[in-house]
């Protein structure tokens, strides 16, 4: 009876209530996608896949860099400028990040111009130089897009961001897979996949823009300057581009040491464990600006409370989740081709590194918010390293399974490093309890 009032209770608050219908939205999108992955999967070339998500890892590796961590500073700095009454600068702001996003595109652009594709196919030992050309082409719209959405949550636009997250993304790029295939052009998979970030960055700008006119102009004594910007968003970026790296860098090894049909087996079994995350994301996206203006203002029972609430809520609905992924593996990876079977162990290791995430909570958001970005990009750095010197390792002789175990290896000790930080420093509890 007093855990059945517990979750009543947990149940009741609004922003848990919030976090719900944000994870509605994220399932709803994850569905999607995992249509799409079906339709691809079913009726596409295994190798054009893998080269689609070549492609798709590549990209969201340089977006990472393009977008500098900016797409969360702008949480910590809705935050801030919370609770100093002066929201309407977000705007101004934004305005800056959007010249740094085009600079950091710029300067890849420049250096993929520079680069002979001869050396680029060396590097993967296959011909890759076209596929990657065609990212860094993409590179601003993408990052852009990145920013945008969570511009939207900043300024508590929350289901507009996710409706763009997690449906119009998707959809867009659904509607044009079915073009190709029924015109028999499956070749131009990668320039629409592509193309579609291009029209979602117009979309979401111009929307964006929409909003900030509708905001009450207030004078204010808040000036936050490029420098600003670059120091707060520094840390973040290269602690999110360390995160983006160990979800992709598995698939871009994979690429040079095994087949693109590997590849395609593997990205599934990814998706699957992204979908367990999805948890995670939601309840990140509507406690992240309240933990840092909780944390600005000094309130620590408010923050306290908040993380617990969170940790609790994602842990209630992704163990279960966890489970049934875990028990009906094969007959899951079936749906997307008898081949796609093969990755079934390498499904079964991913899914023990997303139960200890699930537990550990929202360490990452935690210290984005309070001020703690700097040692947190220290602990994922030597997570990526440790995993790319697993994958290096292993999966030239485990293939997938190796590079299964080297992911999941790496988000275990960034996730308990993390925790065990935020403990000792804070006397912080974001690992579930019963009390």
């Amino acid at each position: 009876m007093k855990l059945v009032r517990s979750i009543r209770e947990l149940l009741s608050n609004k922003m848990v209530f919030k976090s719900i219908n944000v994870l509605g939205l994220r399932v709803a999108g994850m569905l999607l996608f995992f249509v799409l992955t079906l339709v691809l999967t079913n009726n596409f070339d295994a190798e054009l896949v893998g080269q689609y998500d070549f492609s798709r890892a590549l990209l969201i590796f340089l977006g990472g860099f393009c977008v500098f961590g900016m797409h969360q500073s702008v949480i910590y700095y809705s935050g801030y400028l919370k609770s100093k009454n002066s929201l309407p600068y977000l705007s101004r702001l934004y305005r800056k990040m959007v010249v740094i996003v085009f600079a950091i595109a710029l300067v890849f652009f420049i250096a993929i111009v520079g680069i002979s594709p001869e050396f680029i196919d060396s590097l993967f030992d296959k011909p890759v130089s076209r596929l990657v050309t065609y990212s860094v082409f993409a590179l601003f719209f993408y990052g852009i897009t990145l920013l945008n959405i969570d511009v939207f949550r900043a300024i508590n636009k929350i289901y507009v961001s996710e409706f763009y997250r997690n449906i119009l993304r998707y959809a867009l790029f659904f509607g044009a897979v079915i073009y190709l295939y029924f015109s028999g052009n499956p070749e131009f998979l990668v320039q629409v996949f592509l193309l579609n970030f291009v029209v979602l960055a117009l979309l979401s700008t111009a929307l964006l823009f929409y909003y900030f006119t509708k905001m009450e102009p207030q004078i204010t004594s808040e000036v936050i300057t490029y420098k600003q910007i670059i120091k707060r968003s520094g840390p973040m970026a290269i602690s999110a581009v360390t995160y983006l790296l160990m979800q992709s860098v598995d698939v871009i090894l994979l690429s040079k040491y095994s087949s693109f049909d590997r590849v395609a087996f593997y990205a599934v079994a990814i998706k699957l464990t992204t979908v367990l995350s999805l948890v995670l994301a939601s309840v990140n996206t509507v406690y992240a600006p309240s933990f840092s203006e909780w944390y600005n203002l000094n309130d620590m029972n408010s923050l306290r409370a908040g993380i617990r609430r969170s940790t609790r809520l994602i842990f209630l609905f992704t163990f279960p989740a966890i489970v049934v992924v875990l028990l009906f593996s094969e007959m899951i990876l079936g749906f997307f081709g008898p081949d796609y079977v093969q990755a079934k162990w390498a499904l079964i290791v991913l899914l023990m590194g997303q139960a200890i995430n699930a537990f550990c909570g929202s360490v990452g958001t935690y210290m984005n918010m309070t001020g703690k970005q700097v040692i947190f990009q220290r602990i994922l750095v030597t997570a990526f390293v440790i995993n790319v010197v697993l994958n290096i390792i292993l999966i030239p002789i485990y293939d997938i399974l190796g590079a299964a175990i080297a992911t999941t290896i790496s988000t275990v000790f960034w996730n308990i490093v993390t925790t065990a930080y935020i403990y000792r420093k804070d006397r912080m509890i974001t690992f579930l309890t019963l009390k």
